[in-house]
């Protein structure tokens, strides 16, 4: 069994068998969260999209305290390893695949900024295609639309589109997004954390329903879908 849970923004903890991993944990200073970093336990690894602090600000104490392995591009990886101690990265770069215990990720281009918090260069900005138990999820993580979406996540069975608009798409694009990849099932991420990226996700699910092919799941901060 493979559960999918929102921590808030852009935060997602997956729970398969007996691994369990996160993408862009964001806890401490997030209003939204109702989780704090340190009741997060027994995780194996933590994807990283970009540089951003409400991407990485929590990843390396979630690390270090479950002897965790971060994941991300090459010049993220190092700077983890090099300026907050975590002793287990793994560099990677757009387009690259990895196997892991729990299945595989490849590394998916995204439209958007990276700066680590001191300043340092953050790489390329970054999506995901997992595949787990035959299930395949695109995180297209802080991202702009564009077509070559369809290249890397056509016919997904689980898409997680950020909706809350001026960092990244709004809730047009991502529509344009759910028809141009033919996701089966859409998710909503990295809205409503502060009044500027405030979105009414129950409107977004109506358009998805009636202008696309897919189902929307909303879910609150906390909650998970079974895939």
């Amino acid at each position: 069994m493979t559960k999918l849970t929102w921590l808030s923004h852009g935060g997602w903890m997956i729970d398969s068998d007996d691994h369990r991993l996160l993408i862009d944990p964001f806890l401490t200073d997030n209003p939204a969260a109702l989780t704090s970093a340190d009741q997060l336990k027994n995780i194996d690894h933590i994807l990283i999209s970009h540089g951003h602090f409400d991407h990485v600000a929590d990843a390396a104490s979630i690390a270090n305290a479950n002897n965790a392995t971060v994941v991300a591009i090459h010049e993220i990886a190092e700077w983890f390893a090099k300026t907050q101690d975590v002793e287990s990265i793994v560099g990677m770069n757009i387009g690259g695949r990895l196997e892991l215990p729990w299945g595989t990720v490849k590394m998916t281009p995204a439209l958007h900024s990276s700066q680590l918090p001191d300043g340092s260069y953050g790489g390329e900005p970054a999506g995901f295609l997992l595949t787990i138990d035959g299930t395949s999820i695109y995180f297209a993580c802080d991202t702009a639309l564009f077509s070559d979406m369809k290249l890397y996540a056509a016919n997904v069975d689980i898409a997680v589109l950020p909706i809350g608009d001026l960092f990244t798409m709004g809730i047009d694009d991502s529509i344009a997004a759910t028809k141009l990849i033919n996701a089966k099932k859409v998710l909503p991420a990295h809205y409503g954390t502060w009044p500027p990226i405030a979105q009414d996700a129950n409107h977004w699910a109506d358009r998805v329903r009636n202008e696309t092919d897919a189902e929307p799941v909303v879910l609150e901060v906390g909650e998970s879908i079974v895939l």
